[in-house]
């Protein structure tokens, strides 16, 4: 079995690829739409990849992917702790508060505001496609006295000296991770123990019915479906048209689910099922 993931070595998503598939083969991409292309291509049989972050909402890209370009299924989802270090290249241990650049993912650097604005005032930031891809930077160019944020997996993998440890913002910061499939199937099995199940659709409304969110919720509300979340994405086809990702924290059973899909497209909705599968908290 082939498991891809958001590379280089050392990312986050890496991270959560060696709990959920410790014993399997992983393939690193360096960018999430080639993550989903390589199950789309056969290249894996899975792929897992960001869908949302505690501080910076939704991975959009991983989101408007699959609705819009490779219309996979999600067949898992695991939490994991964010944890964000700055680390420098060894040679450069003792300057690192002189560095005259600071490399991480974009979502990186945003959960490291407050530290970067207080204690690196004045030094340019520059995004890259992951963290662990900073961290294979500073350690490739060791001349540079540059730093990199990325967990301490990466510090490891790549040689680097962790300067300043737990730099984020927050300490309640989590990132949500899926397991991607080409078929609708089970999850193979797992060491880790399931944290409960979720259900995802996504629903596009009519374009002429006043009050048709208000039904939809109303669809989930009085069968006492609990949704963890509802959130909305433009549909590209004008302004002012949208779809809605909508989580719902049970897995698909025989009545109320698929009762609550069939009232919503009794009133005009479209309705697709992106998965219904187990989470489990790293």
């Amino acid at each position: 079995m082939k498991i891809g993931y958001l590379g280089p070595r050392a990312t986050f998503t890496d991270l959560a690829v060696r709990h959920l598939f410790p014993r399997e083969e992983a393939t690193p991409f360096v960018t999430i739409p080639e993550c989903i292309d390589s199950v789309e291509e056969g290249l894996c049989d899975f792929t897992v990849v960001p869908i949302e972050n505690a501080l910076e909402g939704s991975v959009n890209i991983t989101l408007d992917y699959l609705i819009h370009e490779v219309p996979l299924f999600i067949i898992g989802e695991a939490t994991a702790p964010i944890q964000q270090h700055l680390m420098v290249h060894p040679e450069n241990e003792g300057r690192w508060q002189e560095a005259e650049l600071i490399l991480s993912h974009s979502h990186a650097l945003a959960q490291c505001h407050k530290f970067l604005h207080r204690e690196m005032k004045g030094i340019a930031s520059e995004r890259m496609t992951s963290t662990a891809a900073a961290a294979q930077y500073v350690q490739e160019h060791p001349e540079r006295n540059i730093a990199a944020i990325a967990n301490g997996l990466a510090a490891l993998e790549y040689g680097l000296t962790i300067v300043r440890e737990n730099i984020h913002d927050y300490d309640h910061n989590h990132t949500r991770f899926v397991v991607l499939s080409k078929e609708d199937q089970a999850l193979p099995p797992s060491e880790l123990v399931s944290k409960g199940s979720k259900t995802t659709l996504v629903v596009t409304l009519p374009s002429d019915r006043t009050g048709a969110l208000h039904q939809v919720l109303s669809a989930f509300s009085w069968r006492n479906l609990n949704l963890s979340k509802i959130e909305s994405r433009p549909t590209k086809t004008g302004l002012g048209n949208y779809f809605f990702i909508i989580d719902i924290e049970q897995p698909m059973d025989e009545v109320l689910i698929p009762g609550a899909m069939a009232e919503l497209e009794a009133l005009g909705c479209s309705v697709k099922v992106l998965g219904s599968y187990p989470s489990f908290k790293l």
